[in-house]
């Protein structure tokens, strides 16, 4: 019969070897690549830093400032950025499945062949916005300001007035 001590032998060796899952270090520095799954990022001065292939699943940048920054293919899905200024950020290519933008300030912003499905855009400001090649089914776009942001077909500017649909 096994010795019921063995395995837990083994476990400070799968830890040394890299078995284990690594954790999130929410205390982490922002830069590209940063693991920051469900992290509280909340009011957060993040203005112009990169993120380029974060992992943000399930974090919250709740009124954070994140103007210019860089979320190029970030991983975020049901992220939240609810009153958020994220004026001219570039989320190209990020995975933002069921993300929470309500009141959040996107004028400028990139979202080109971002993966929108499902996310949330209730009384954001989406103003120049380039939505080029973005998937948006079952966006919730409802009560969000289009005025002149660049349509998911890359031809169409929504004209000013604009809200809930491109017009």
């Amino acid at each position: 019969m096994p010795s019921p001590i063995l395995p837990l032998l083994a476990l400070p060796l799968l830890l040394l070897l890299g078995a284990a899952p690594a954790a999130a270090a929410c205390t982490d520095a922002p830069a590209p690549g940063v693991d920051w799954r469900r992290c509280l990022q909340d009011g957060q001065d993040l203005h112009g830093v990169d993120l380029t292939g974060a992992v943000l699943r399930d974090a919250s940048f709740a009124r954070a400032r994140l103007g210019q920054a860089k979320l190029v293919k970030a991983d975020a899905p049901s992220a939240r950025f609810t009153s958020a200024d994220a004026t001219g950020a570039d989320f190209s290519g990020a995975v933002l499945r069921g993300a929470e933008f309500t009141r959040a300030r996107l004028a400028g912003a990139r979202f080109v062949r971002a993966d929108l499905r499902g996310a949330r855009f209730f009384r954001a400001d989406l103003t120049d916005a380039d939505l080029t090649g973005a998937e948006l089914s079952g966006a919730d776009l409802g009560t969000a300001t289009l005025d002149g942001a660049l349509w998911v077909d890359g031809a169409r500017r929504c004209a000013a007035g604009s809200v809930g649909f491109c017009q």
